[in-house]
């Protein structure tokens, strides 16, 4: 008898290389949200230790006051890429998910066909014995009858 193939499984295969792809993505992602957050933190840290000069002339005063406040522009810039890419980082790890999802219906499918191809095979199995044993008995049956007669 013919073993029947799962016929998604060229299917299953590309949800699994779609959710290795997805993973990978999402850690990149994930990554490089680390990455932004530890420059927005590290610019946070460069302007908390910016100090003002104590001697201060006024062309002075006006370059640490310019510094200073190109600083705290590159931190809001920097906490707002941060949030941008933290962003982007967790819809890209949804689409994991949603993958992961799709690859676990799939994988449940294969496995309920491989149980139910497993219970075929016993079954025919079964069926063979009890036409051996049911043979047998037929042929034993027919014997006696022979010697009777």
């Amino acid at each position: 008898m013919k073993k029947a193939g799962f016929r998604l499984q060229p299917v299953l295969e590309l949800r699994r290389a779609q959710e290795r792809s997805a993973a990978l993505a999402a850690a990149q992602a994930a990554a490089a949200a680390a990455r932004h957050e530890q420059q927005a933190a590290d610019v946070a840290a460069a302007l908390g230790a910016a100090s003002v000069p104590r001697q201060l002339d006024g062309a002075t005063f006006v370059a640490t006051m310019v510094g200073l406040r190109a600083l705290a522009a590159d931190e809001v810039d920097a906490r707002a890429t941060a949030r941008a890419t933290a962003e982007q980082a967790e819809a890209v790890r949804a689409g994991w998910t949603a993958a992961a999802q799709a690859t676990k219906a799939l994988e449940r499918l294969a496995e309920r066909h491989r149980l139910a191809a497993a219970r075929a095979e016993l079954a025919a199995e079964e069926r063979a014995a009890d036409d051996v044993v049911t043979g047998r008995y037929r042929t034993s049956r027919r014997e006696e009858d022979a010697w009777r007669d």
